[in-house]
């Protein structure tokens, strides 16, 4: 009888631990392309209205300064107006001044705005696309899919880079199809200007690295844009056509190309290395923190929150105060030392001057101090301007994350809640206006032995002030009934600055001037103030935070 056989399982030999491999989700670029596309489709509005506004100016300028100035010893006469320090100090190093065309005219007046202009572009969407979306948790979200830890920097910076390309080909299309200028110069020119503005995009990269929120991020990013128009305008004042110190500004690079006077191509090669330094930095700093930290790190606050932090006008001081500070530096940095000008010889050296042709006779008036004052505050007004417009923008990116609507699920009212976003605001333009550049000018004044009332420089600040509210209404309003169009602030801004500038310059309309509430403040201290004009101002920005109130009260907060 045979034996029942026994099958006994065998068992697969042991197989040998699979060799670690780095999958293709860990690439530090992975997902580069999806991103890019994603962000190119959020931003598309912005970027339209940023890059058209830019082109479209080009060529309006142009078109514009050449019926302005349409022979050659008009052009000369400009030029002479700004052969000075004060047209080196806001243009630049003034190369072919002895032959003023209209391609001349263009790279010495207007390069170093569409720089500015350019940039503050560039860090408003580097800092937008990266920072604020780390800050909101979005950005961990996206990196559990896969996505490369460089990939969302990378992309954010393909976008701008798209967008100033597309300045600088449309807008030398357009300028050299318009004005009839010579080619190459338009497009050596462009090129600097696109590449200086990204060597700002890169430092925004770093800057992102360094603080938690976005609004340090392009406050720090600001700050440098800044300190480099302050170096190269002391730069270029200390020596003709600049010095080693200009130099130092990437600002300047763009500039000594000599675009129209004598092209050269090689101050282009430090752009280039600076963006790729920057980038690198960037790229670094990134791998050396964890994802929603930062390099900086704030002080740990206290376990229980101060009763007066319950209030939202307080919780908004808290949010912004930073960049407040830093636009406070800036404009201390900037108009402090034009006080120093305003010494006791100023007025002499103001009226020769003046003296030089009819159009600075008639930009100085029949006094030249008063004249330089008016110019300065304007500026500082500007600069509030565009604070302020970021400062109550905020108010949508706190609905837009969400917090809005946690601290309403608390009992305070909507109108207060828009309120407190408006009164710091309108605070911040009051201690920007002030202390920012009314006491700089004043106080620099007085330590060069002039003699400037102060007083005087305080009713400048106010009347401003008044214009300021109005734009702090209208956005305010805009953001309320229509957020999804808030941005267009931005372009109201815009008008501000190009009918301020360059109204006269360009022969604008009196209507489209109108637009601008600094135009009803007019240009005190140079020319006295309208009563009516101001009561008017401070009517029409009522009127528009009462609409932003009721409109706010009336729609749906969105999801977050």
């Amino acid at each position: 009888m045979s034996t029942p056989t026994t099958h006994v399982a065998r068992q697969a030999p042991p197989t040998r631990p699979a060799e670690a491999r780095t999958p293709a989700s860990t690439s530090t670029l992975a997902g580069t392309g999806y991103l890019l596309r994603f962000m190119l489709r959020r931003n598309r509005v912005r970027l339209a209205v940023w890059t058209g506004s830019l082109v479209a100016f080009c060529g309006y300028y142009v078109v514009a300064i050449a019926a302005v100035y349409p022979t050659a010893a008009d052009r000369q006469n400009r030029a002479e107006s700004i052969d000075n320090a004060g047209g080196t100090l806001l243009a630049g190093p003034g190369y072919g001044l002895e032959d003023y065309t209209i391609g001349r005219m263009f790279a010495n007046e207007m390069s170093l705005w569409l720089m500015a202009l350019l940039a503050t572009m560039n860090i408003l969407l580097i800092a937008r696309n990266t920072r604020a979306e780390e800050a909101s948790g979005r950005t961990e979200l996206v990196r559990a899919l896969p996505v490369g830890r460089h990939a969302g920097t990378v992309a954010a910076f393909l976008v701008v880079v798209i967008a100033d390309v597309a300045f600088a080909l449309f807008g030398s299309a357009l300028m050299i199809s318009a004005g009839q200028l010579a080619a190459v110069d338009t497009i050596v020119l462009l090129t600097g200007v696109m590449l200086t503005a990204l060597v700002f995009a890169a430092v925004t990269t770093v800057t992102s690295q360094l603080t938690v929120h976005s609004r340090g991020a392009s406050g720090l990013a600001f700050a440098a844009l800044a300190a480099a128009v302050l170096i190269r305008g002391i730069g270029d004042i200390q020596q003709q056509h600049g010095s080693w110190l200009s130099w130092l500004s990437p600002i300047a690079w763009a500039q000594q190309t000599r675009p129209y006077a004598d092209v050269r191509l090689w101050p282009l090669g430090l752009s280039l290395l600076a963006i790729l330094v920057a980038l690198a930095v960037g790229a670094v700093l990134a791998s050396r923190r964890d994802l929603g930290g930062a390099l900086l790190h704030g002080r740990p606050g206290p376990a229980a929150a101060a009763p007066s932090l319950a209030s939202p006008f307080a919780l908004v001081v808290r949010q912004q105060r930073g960049a407040l500070l830093w636009w406070l530096v800036g404009c201390v940095a900037m108009f402090g030392p034009a006080g120093l000008f305003l010494g006791a010889d100023s007025g002499d050296a103001l009226q020769r001057i003046a003296e030089q042709n009819e159009l600075t006779e008639t930009i100085f008036g029949d006094d030249p101090i008063m004249a330089f004052l008016a110019i300065m505050m304007l500026h500082n007004a500007l600069a509030v301007a565009v604070f302020t417009t970021a400062s109550v923008l905020r108010v949508q990116t706190e609905e837009d994350e969400g917090r809005l609507g946690l601290g309403l699920s608390r009992p305070t009212s909507r109108t207060n809640a828009l309120l407190a976003h408006l009164a710091v605001a309108g605070i911040g333009a009051l201690v920007l206006l002030v202390a920012g550049g009314a006491l700089p000018l004043w106080i620099g004044a007085s330590l060069s032995g002039g003699d400037t009332s102060l007083l005087i420089l305080l009713n400048s600040a106010g009347a401003f002030a008044l214009g300021i509210a109005v734009l702090i209404g209208f956005t305010a309003a805009l953001y309320a009934w229509v957020p999804r169009v808030s941005a267009l602030a931005w372009v109201f801004c815009g008008i501000i600055v190009v009918e301020r500038f360059f109204g006269s310059v360009l022969q604008l309309p009196t209507a489209v001037k109108a637009l601008s509430p600094f135009w009803w403040v007019g240009n005190y201290p140079n020319a006295s103030l309208d009563p009516a004009h101001l009561a008017g101002l401070g009517v029409a920005a009522a009127a528009l935070v009462a609409l932003a109130v009721a409109g706010f009260r009336r729609r749906d907060l969105s999801a977050g």
